[in-house]
């Protein structure tokens, strides 16, 4: 719901191509998705790793470093989750407009909202990746000790134990992150980076 009235969009003299012509490499939104525990914050940080040493122009924006600042205000009910991808979906946007190479890990449960999330950008500047990986594999893991907690009851709504999942139904691309490694999940995202011409191949 728009509030504010009285506002104007004001046009930029310069235009994503012109950026992207500058940068060297087409801007795109990198959508990690997947329970917590599943790598997408590894992974987005060490594509990114991968990307700079390239030339590449990237920026990852993570779930909890967001919410330290700009989504500090929010929780995790189902309509804070909502707004939280609301704006980290706008933010990713401005920063595709930029001619970035952007990554947003976040675990983003709802298909709904990572669908509009989608339907801000235009075809193909949006790909959604799942970090698939077995629940018992991401307890295992549990770097933040958070699946002990919500197993003791200690956090409510938690994704996966108290709350719900919606995996996507046909994202660009599905990483195994429980039987592949980081370097072969992050090989697979740049080869399909180079493959739809969003970075130069070996660059």
């Amino acid at each position: 719901m728009q509030k504010a009235t009285n506002i104007t969009w004001h046009s930029a003299k310069i235009s994503k191509q012109d950026r992207e012509k500058l940068l060297g490499h087409k801007g795109v939104i990198l959508w990690f998705t997947g329970l917590s525990g599943s790598g997408k914050s590894t992974i987005a940080h060490e594509l990114e790793y991968r990307l700079f040493k390239r030339g590449c122009h990237t920026f990852v924006l993570d779930g909890d470093n967001i919410r330290h600042g700009l989504n500090k205000d929010l929780g995790f009910s189902p309509e804070d989750r909502q707004e939280n991808i609301r704006r980290i979906a706008e933010v990713a946007h401005l920063f595709l407009q930029a001619g970035l190479i952007v990554m947003t890990a976040f675990i983003s449960p709802y298909r709904a909202d990572r669908q509009k999330a989608r339907e801000l950008n235009k075809k193909g500047e949006f790909i959604e990746i799942f970090c698939k990986c077995d629940l018992k594999v991401c307890e295992q893991r549990d770097p933040k000790g958070l699946y002990k907690k919500a197993r003791a009851g200690q956090i409510q709504e938690f994704t996966g134990i108290s709350a719900p999942y919606e995996p996507p139904l046909d994202p660009e691309i599905v990483l195994s992150t429980d039987t592949q490694s980081i370097d072969q999940c992050v090989e697979e995202i740049i080869n399909y980076l180079e493959l739809k011409k969003i970075i130069p191949v070996g660059s």
